[in-house]
């Protein structure tokens, strides 16, 4: 492993005000975790209760999200498999509200559905974007990883904004996918 500049590290985190960042495997445990780190961080800003409650609901979709759709992939190069292995990303912003960052591995074939499927909430206003959650959980059809497809949905309900995303294609079978959600 090469020398890294931690100070430099530390002050990118600092300029971007981030909570909390995390790089690995992902577990039920970790998240479990990753909530109390976060609240006890976000208990010492006095914030609003009323956007706090936001933050944290948009905070475990968007996690829970990431942990239920990411897939296991094998190295670029082909050699050992990372199970489980993301990225995330929790800061605050400069007008006071918080951003959440995700980013895992999804199967290519995934990424275009994924795509279509934000860009459609995207589009949505709010009594749209109620309505299409309303019919959504009221749906009988289920993803291949048991979900209905309400988690983004949420996601953009709660925050309020637009969801942002990317997907970089580091090898033919897998998108890398990232997910920004901004709380004001």
């Amino acid at each position: 492993m090469a020398k890294l500049d931690l100070y430099n590290i530390y002050l990118s985190m600092e300029r971007e005000d981030i909570i909390l960042s995390f790089k690995g495997d992902i577990t039920k445990e970790l998240l479990s975790s990753v909530y109390q780190i976060v609240e006890a961080r976000i208990e010492t800003d006095n914030e609003d209760p009323k956007k706090k409650k936001k933050f944290f609901h948009v905070l475990v979709e968007c996690l829970q999200n990431m942990y239920n759709h990411m897939e296991s992939v094998q190295d670029i190069s082909g050699t050992d498999e990372h199970t489980g292995s993301a990225i995330f990303v929790i800061g605050r912003t400069a007008s006071g509200g918080y951003r959440i960052n995700t980013g895992n591995f999804i199967l290519n074939e995934n990424a275009g559905i994924l795509k279509d499927r934000i860009d459609k909430i995207n589009a949505m206003n709010p009594q749209e974007l109620k309505a299409y959650y309303l019919e959504r959980l009221g749906a009988t059809e289920f993803s291949e990883k048991g979900g209905a497809g309400l988690g983004i949905i949420d996601i953009a309900r709660k925050s309020g904004n637009k969801i942002e995303y990317d997907f970089q294609q580091p090898s033919p079978k897998y998108a890398f996918f990232t997910l920004s959600a901004t709380i004001n």
